[in-house]
């Protein structure tokens, strides 16, 4: 398991007792206590503490699970953003070992990522800018159409609506400019070493849109 879920996990108790009595020590974090209390992700911290003290973590293959998913972009960016930084403090807590290798080559191929999408986006401007006529790129638009074959295959259980947002490919180019946003304030925040905040939010039927809204914030 790269991440243990936080509400769909189930631990052995000599696990959690292990990870609360190296606490301070071999982990960061207050003795005796299971969470560290100064990580915004929880579950990724507990993960690679376990990790670190020889713990194993399996998901079985019939096991699905569905997240409930921010009703509002405001929603959506104080999540991932606290995601992304609370990642990236983990992985500082705990340095460069051979249980963090993977994050940290996550985190590297992230930054990688963020940097060429806008260097696409830069370079495509450039390229319409300084042209007088429309030129069409055979292998480019073969690019992109295994591109657009991949993501429909991937999202094809999710019925004819998902197949048909997949194949568009560029609503998915919006989304990850959105999440290496995300990642760049996450990035600078940590730069500037700035305080983080929660920004919890609870959902229910019995609360407005616009009161969960008004708590995100």
């Amino acid at each position: 398991m790269f991440v243990l879920t936080g509400t769909g996990t189930v631990f052995r108790s000599i696990a959690l007792r292990e990870v609360a009595n190296a606490r301070g020590s071999s982990i960061p974090g207050n003795l005796g206590e299971v969470y560290d209390t100064f990580a915004l992700t929880e579950d990724n911290e507990l993960t690679i503490a376990i990790k670190s003290l020889g713990g194993l973590m399996v998901s079985p293959r019939e096991c699905q699970v569905t997240t409930e998913l921010m009703p509002t972009w405001r929603m959506l960016w104080a999540q991932r953003l606290r995601w992304q930084r609370g990642a990236l403090e983990n992985l500082g807590a705990y340095g460069v070992m051979p249980q963090t290798v993977r994050y940290w080559a996550q985190q590297i191929a992230i930054g990688y990522g963020v940097f060429a999408l806008f260097a696409y986006f830069g370079l495509m401007f450039l390229m319409v800018a300084a042209m007088d006529t429309w030129v069409w790129f055979p292998f480019w638009l073969g690019i992109g159409l295994v591109f657009a074959v991949e993501r429909v295959v991937t999202v094809w259980r999710g019925g004819w609506r998902a197949r048909a947002l997949a194949v568009l490919v560029f609503p998915e180019l919006v989304y990850d400019c959105f999440l290496n946003l995300a990642f760049l304030k996450g990035v600078f925040e940590i730069s500037l070493g700035r305080v983080p905040t929660w920004k919890h939010v609870e959902h229910g039927s019995e609360r407005s849109p616009s009161a969960v809204e008004q708590e995100a914030r």
